[in-house]
């Protein structure tokens, strides 16, 4: 594999050949002018396996080249180097993510050789996902008939109580089992439901299969909290906590263990009406959570006039936190703030051991994340349960 390092400094690009050589890697080429680079890079881009990057340069500094691999085309791996402010370092990594570039990390100077060893082995270890079918959305007729032949399904992601390593509850996510696409995101057809007046009917099937499965599993002893997504658009319809009630009386679920989480994903169009319905739903005793916290309309105005009793922060908070001080501060602040309002808190998108100790010391009540498990169908999710008895601590 070929290795190209990037860095204006001489001292810094022969220290980092010297590291990456005593790793056992001989083919790199250093440059210490961007511009030089770009050239080789345009003319042979498939060539290069990997690529280290200083973000501070004179003349084409590395958000620039970052551009410039962009148009390129380039498919290898990404490191961004820098001595700047880990804030600046993170962001930069988070562009070169969004532009779809591999990116293995970032560093902050002083490299250290294990830092180093860790990037070359996230490398080693990439599956080109080229192949993968193109993602796209779905027509607003497509998902009419979806609804209308109930292809719908749902997948369940267990919530782990942090105090006792207990399974307490579950999420339920939409998965549309498509006849010729397979299982098809909610990305690709909750928006198209909202903008075309699908929605009410797709969250009404939702509800009505979350909560049979749930009965399911309460017959076999699993007496689970039951977490529905509901969009802002079902909020528009003053008889909605009616609804819910009928569906949970049908099946026989205990209201207050359904807990409704609602993304703010645009602004309210009648803030009177969803100020009346989420007050009526928590005098009837279901819980409502404002999911995503911190991220798109989701803000300190709705804790502040809207009845919610449950905080879940995103994923884009807790991914990562035990080695973002930003993060962490972020994070922590959260908790507190949720604390002091009465509320219960939820860390969403937990998948390693670091960030879980962290939420373990942090005195956030709930976590999940494909750390604790993956979202999976009912059934799965039955046998799942069976096998488990306590995760982490007691």
């Amino acid at each position: 594999m070929k290795i190209m390092l990037i860095d204006d400094e001489p001292f810094i690009l022969n220290l980092l050949t010297r590291q990456i050589m005593d790793l056992g890697f001989n083919n790199i080429i250093s440059f210490s002018r961007a511009d030089e680079a770009l050239k080789l890079i345009h003319t042979g881009v498939n060539s290069i396996g990997m690529i280290f990057c200083d973000l501070q340069m004179p003349e084409i500094d590395g958000i620039e080249v970052v551009r410039k691999l962009v148009q390129a085309k380039y498919k290898g791996g990404l490191v961004l180097v820098s001595g700047e402010d880990e804030r600046v370092l993170h962001t930069a990594e988070k562009l070169a993510r969004a532009h779809e570039l591999r990116v293995l990390g970032s560093l902050k100077k002083p490299v250290l050789p294990e830092q180093i060893k860790r990037m070359l082995e996230l490398n080693a270890g990439y599956t080109d996902c080229s192949n993968n079918k193109i993602r796209r959305v779905y027509a607003a007729d497509e998902i009419y008939q979806a609804i209308t032949n109930k292809e719908l399904v749902n997948y369940y992601q267990p919530q782990m109580h942090l105090a006792t390593g207990k399974i307490t509850g579950v999420e339920s996510l939409v998965r549309w089992q498509h006849p010729v696409d397979g299982l098809i995101f909610p990305d690709q057809f909750i928006g198209v439901a909202e903008e075309f007046g699908l929605i009410d009917g797709l969250s009404q099937q939702v509800l009505s299969m979350a909560l049979a499965d749930a009965r399911i599993w309460q017959d076999e002893g699993y007496k689970l909290k039951l977490s529905i997504n509901v969009s802002m658009d079902n909020l528009a319809v003053l008889d909605f906590p009616e609804l819910i009630i009928k569906e949970t009386v049908k099946a026989g679920f205990p209201q207050e263990n359904l807990i409704l989480e609602v993304t703010e994903s645009k602004l309210m169009k009648d803030p009177l009406a969803v100020l009346d319905i989420l007050t009526r739903l928590r005098l009837k005793h279901f819980g409502l959570s404002i999911d995503d916290f911190g991220t798109g309309h989701s803000s300190l105005a709705q804790l502040r006039d809207l009845p919610f009793d449950e905080l879940k922060i995103d994923r884009g908070f807790v991914h990562g936190l035990s080695k973002d001080a930003s993060l962490n501060a972020i994070f922590k602040a959260s908790i507190a703030m949720a604390k002091k309002l009465g509320m219960k808190t939820v860390a969403e998108g937990v998948e390693d051991m670091d960030d879980l100790e962290v939420l373990q010391r942090s005195g956030c009540d709930l976590v999940q994340g494909y750390l604790i498990a993956k979202p999976m169908p009912s059934e799965s999710l039955l046998a799942w349960l069976k096998n488990q008895h306590k995760f982490f601590g007691a």
